[in-house]
C-alpha cells in the first residue's frame, strides 16, 4: 500500500465544488488583493477563534513580524521564544530589530519550558512568543503569569494550531496577539502563501491594518513605514470554505494519532504525550527514537516518506551565528533534533494506512 506523507489532492476532491465555486466568485468580481472574501474569512476566523478581530496577511512569517512591529518591538529589545521551533519564529523578531533570546523545552510537551524564561529575560526583554508546536499549545498559564509579574507581552506563534485549546481556549486567543501560517499543509491550509493574525485588542488591530498595507489606512495617505503583506483574494475564499471543515479534520487527525499511539505501543519509541488539558490537534504526528535515521532510511526503502521537524536548532543555523550560542546550550532541543521523526498524516487517511506504516516500523525493530 502506498502511503503519501501528506494527501492534498484528496483534502481539495473532498471540497472541490465549493472552493471552485468560491475561486470563481472571485475571477468574477476581480477582487484578487484582499476583498470581499478575506473580510469574510477574517470575520469567521475572528470567530472561531474566540477573539474580537483576525486580519489577513500574505504569509505567517509576516504575522509574526506585523503583530511584533504593532506591539512596538524593535531595536533594542528583547524578544523570548523557544529553541524548538522554525526558523521563521526567530527570524521574524530578528527582521524586527529585536533580538531572539531562545529558551530550552520541556521534554514531554516540546513546547517552551516556562520555569527556564525568568533565567533568560534582562531589562530588555518586551515580549515572550509561546510556540504552539507540532498542534499542542503551550503551558499558558504559566506563561500569563509571568508577563503578569513582569509586565511583558504575549504573542502566540499558532501556526501549527489552528483550532487547538488549553483549557477551552483557543490557539491565538490567550495573548494580546497570535499569529498563523496558512501554508497549504497547515491544519487550515490556502492553496498558496496565506497568514493571519488575531486578537481582541482594535486599536492593535488597526496598527496590522494599515503595517500590512504600506503603512496605509486611506489610498495614499500613509501614516507609517509599512509593508506589501496583503492577503490575496483567492486565498481568502479558499480558506472561507476549508474553515467550515477545520474541526472534522482535526477530529480526523486526532483519530489517525489514536491508531498511532495503538499500533506503536509496546516499541521502544517516545510517542506523543496526551495531557486533558490540551485539545491537541496533531498537526504532525512526531516520534522520539535513537535509531532516527536508520528508521528513515528504512521506511524510505519501503515506500513511506517521513520528515524532521527540525534536524538543525535554531542556535546553530548560520543565519543566527550572530546569537553567540553555542552546541550544548539547549540539551533537550538538541536531544530531539537528532530523535524527532514526522510519520505522516493527514485526515483522510486510513486505519489501514497507519496499520502500513506502523507494521514496517514494528518490523525494523523485530529485525534489530
Amino acid at each position: 500500500m502506498k502511503v503519501p506523507y501528506l494527501d492534498l489532492q484528496a483534502q481539495y476532491q473532498s471540497i472541490k465544488a465549493e472552493v471552485d465555486q468560491a475561486i470563481a466568485s472571485v475571477l468574477d468580481n476581480s477582487a484578487y488583493v484582499l476583498g470581499s472574501s478575506v473580510s469574510v474569512f477574517e470575520a469567521d476566523f475572528a470567530k472561531y477563534c474566540q477573539t474580537t478581530v483576525s486580519i489577513g496577511v500574505n504569509n505567517g512569517t509576516n504575522a509574526l513580524l506585523l503583530a511584533l512591529k504593532a506591539m512596538g518591538i524593535g531595536p533594542g529589545d528583547e524578544v523570548i521564544t523557544a529553541a524548538n521551533t522554525f526558523i521563521a519564529t526567530a527570524a521574524a523578531i530578528a527582521h524586527s530589530g529585536a533580538k531572539p533570546v531562545l529558551v530550552d523545552v520541556d521534554p514531554i510537551s516540546r513546547n517552551i519550558d516556562p520555569q527556564l524564561i525568568k533565567m533568560a529575560m534582562s531589562k530588555k526583554t518586551k515580549v515572550i512568543l509561546p510556540v504552539h508546536l507540532y498542534g499542542r499549545m503551550a503551558d499558558m498559564d504559566r506563561i500569563i503569569a509571568i508577563s503578569e509579574e513582569y509586565g511583558l507581552q504575549i504573542l502566540e506563534d499558532s501556526a501549527q494550531a489552528q483550532g487547538a485549546e488549553y483549557k477551552g481556549r483557543r490557539a491565538g486567543s490567550i495573548g494580546l496577539m497570535g499569529a498563523f501560517s496558512f501554508y497549504p499543509g497547515k491544519n487550515l491550509g490556502a492553496f498558496g502563501e496565506a497568514g493571519g493574525i488575531t486578537t481582541s485588542d482594535v486599536e492593535l488591530a488597526d496598527k496590522v491594518r494599515m503595517l500590512r498595507d504600506h503603512g496605509s489606512s486611506k489610498k495614499y495617505h500613509h501614516d507609517l513605514l509599512g509593508y506589501n503583506a496583503r492577503m490575496e483574494g483567492i486565498q481568502g475564499a479558499v480558506l472561507g470554505v476549508k474553515l467550515k471543515y477545520l474541526d472534522r479534520w482535526n477530529k480526523a487527525r486526532n483519530q489517525v494519532a489514536d491508531w498511532y499511539d495503538q499500533e506503536l505501543a509496546g516499541l521502544p519509541l517516545r510517542l506523543p504525550n496526551r495531557d486533558d488539558e490540551y485539545s491537541q490537534v496533531f498537526h504532525v504526528y512526531v516520534i522520539e527514537t535513537e535509531y532516527r535515521e536508520q528508521l528513515q532510511a528504512y521506511l524510505s526503502e519501503h515506500g513511506i516518506p517521513t520528515i524532521i521537524h527540525y534536524p538543525i536548532p535554531i542556535h546553530l543555523q548560520k543565519a543566527f551565528s550572530f546569537l553567540d550560542y553555542r552546541a550544548g546550550d539547549f540539551p533537550i532541543t538538541e536531544k530531539l533534533s537528532n530523535e524527532i521523526l514526522s510519520l505522516p498524516i493527514f485526515p483522510e487517511m486510513t486505519h489501514e494506512m497507519v496499520q502500513e506504516v506502523s507494521s514496517e516500523i514494528r518490523q525494523f525493530f523485530n529485525d534489530r
